[in-house]
């Protein structure tokens, strides 16, 4: 028994050794390593120096952004002249070939037609019976007043009159539309055919007759186009209606060349096309002599400046869709090191423009405040990813 009662006691002395050794066998924890939040990043002295990070303050800044686009050479209507005969008629003569120069008011072909003859012939008839019929109406009206004529007999001659009238201005309009002179013909001058006149200065660029050809009036003979008065015609997409307009510059190349050229825009599209385009034309303001309708060119429109809060485009990080910028957070010591802590901001961002970037910042930040890395934000990024605190 008394065997039994000492086992026992030793074994509850041995149990309790065991729990002290547990519970108090140490003298002092370590310290718990210092947990670093998400969206911090931290860096010693020589990193920072080694990945080139800089500072600087957020601020306004005036941002253009440029639109690419593409087009062609093109002339306004009243620039290009598409030319007919006003009525049929055979070729008597032509001297122009594709590319010549013409001049306002020159001769381009002459046209032979015995149709224009009878018009001149009808003409001359009806001009010398309404010079009658004036005088006659003039000396009748006379009598009327002293009452030795009829109102029935004036009545007549006032309509006579008046129908001779209306056929000679009629006559003298067709004349004038085929470019007679009316006010020159007369029975001596009768000619029996007609000039065919360039109404603009330009070049030639299409000839659709010959010498003997039989010519309708619907037939197109020549197209001239003055070249000392381009146009741009872009081609621009609806996402960027708005956002030129007229007065702003435009820079264009053509032939793949690298000398640019200058224009600016006066007039844009008020409609949208079925391909959801719409048109932008410019006025092409430099001389370039290589510069031919129909030409394809590329162009870069400089939209208006507008005064944003806005950082260096490196200060902005693209990651998993979304923008972010680091600010500077604060400084520490540990481990008798020390470190500088960045803090990662989401951002929205705006237009770029001039090695700036638009940013629209959270509701809250204090910009006056707050450093902005402006040099070395990707490299922190890639700290970041590669202390495995971001996901890919």
């Amino acid at each position: 028994m008394n065997i039994n009662k000492l086992i026992s006691g030793l074994l509850i002395i041995s149990l309790s050794a065991a729990i002290l050794s547990c519970t108090g066998g140490k003298k002092s924890a370590e310290p718990a390593a210092e947990v670093i939040p998400d969206d911090i990043v931290e860096m010693r002295a020589d990193q920072i120096k080694l990945a080139a990070i800089e500072t600087g303050q957020i601020g306004m800044h005036d941002i253009s952004t440029t639109l690419k686009v593409n087009g062609i050479v093109t002339v306004t209507p009243q620039n290009e002249a598409t030319i007919c005969s006003p009525m049929g008629g055979f070729v008597k003569s032509v001297n122009l070939i594709p590319g010549v120069i013409v001049k306002k008011g020159e001769i381009l072909a002459v046209i032979e037609n015995q149709d224009f003859v009878d018009l001149q012939e009808s003409y001359l008839e009806a001009r010398n019976k309404f010079e009658f019929s004036k005088a006659d109406f003039e000396r009748h009206t006379e009598l009327y007043k002293n009452d030795v004529y009829s109102a029935q007999n004036l009545q007549q001659v006032t309509t006579d009159y008046n129908i001779l009238k209306a056929q000679v201005t009629a006559l003298q309009q067709k004349l004038a539309i085929i470019g007679v002179d009316y006010t020159r013909l007369t029975e001596d001058n009768i000619s029996r055919s007609f000039l065919i006149i360039s109404p603009i200065s330009g070049s030639v660029r299409f000839v659709n007759v010959n010498s003997g050809k039989y010519v309708a009036p619907t037939d197109v003979l020549f197209e001239i186009i003055n070249c000392e008065k381009l146009l741009l015609d872009l081609t621009m997409f609806e996402k960027d209606a708005g956002k030129v307009s007229p007065g702003e510059n435009i820079r264009f190349f053509i032939n793949n060349e690298d000398e640019p050229h200058d224009a600016v825009i006066i007039e844009t599209g008020k409609t949208i096309n079925p391909d959801r385009s719409y048109k932008v034309f410019a006025r092409i303001e430099s001389v370039c002599h290589n510069l031919m309708p129909g030409m394809y060119v590329s162009a870069e429109i400089e939209t208006s400046k507008k005064s944003v809060i806005s950082v260096p485009n490196e200060s902005m990080v693209s990651f998993d869709d979304k923008f972010y910028i680091f600010v500077y957070e604060r400084d520490k010591t540990e481990g008798g090191l020390q470190f500088t802590e960045y803090k990662m901001i989401e951002v929205r961002k705006g237009v770029s423009g001039n090695g700036y970037t638009e940013v629209i910042l959270p509701d809250g930040f204090n910009i006056s405040a707050s450093k902005c890395v402006i040099k070395g934000a990707f490299n922190l990024l890639s700290a970041k990813k590669n202390a495995g605190e971001m996901a890919c």
